[in-house]
């Protein structure tokens, strides 16, 4: 269903729409929640990389592919990585939507948990 979704998307609105690339965020986390990592996260970077080009390092679309590569990398204990990534989202989230907004928060909240991961290791 997502591939087909996904295949009508760029055929109507082209690969490197703002529409099309939310499709491909979509179907990356169904990716992931399958447990299908490298796919998730190959579609998580062409996600990131084409709303960085349409929308701007700090669009909040462009901050949310940043922090759903950094839960992909997380869960895969690839812990470095993800707190990389946590602090650029987080830097981004709270410069563009405020320290106290719920995605900002909620962005933090992973950060943390990820945090506390990387000390217990």
């Amino acid at each position: 269903m997502n591939r087909w979704a996904l295949g009508c998307r760029e055929k109507a609105l082209g690969k490197d729409h703002p529409d099309t690339l939310t499709t491909v965020s979509n179907f990356s986390l169904v990716l992931r929640y399958q447990g299908k990592y490298e796919e998730a996260e190959q579609m998580n970077r062409r996600a990131l990389d084409g709303r960085e080009k349409a929308l701007g390092k700090h669009h909040p679309d462009t901050l949310a592919s940043v922090s759903n590569l950094a839960y992909l990398c997380y869960e895969q204990n690839r812990l470095d990585e993800a707190g990389e990534l946590y602090v650029n989202a987080l830097n981004g989230f709270r410069k563009v939507l405020g320290p106290s907004h719920p995605t900002t928060l909620a962005c933090e909240g992973r950060y943390t948990s990820s945090s506390k991961k990387m000390a217990a290791m």
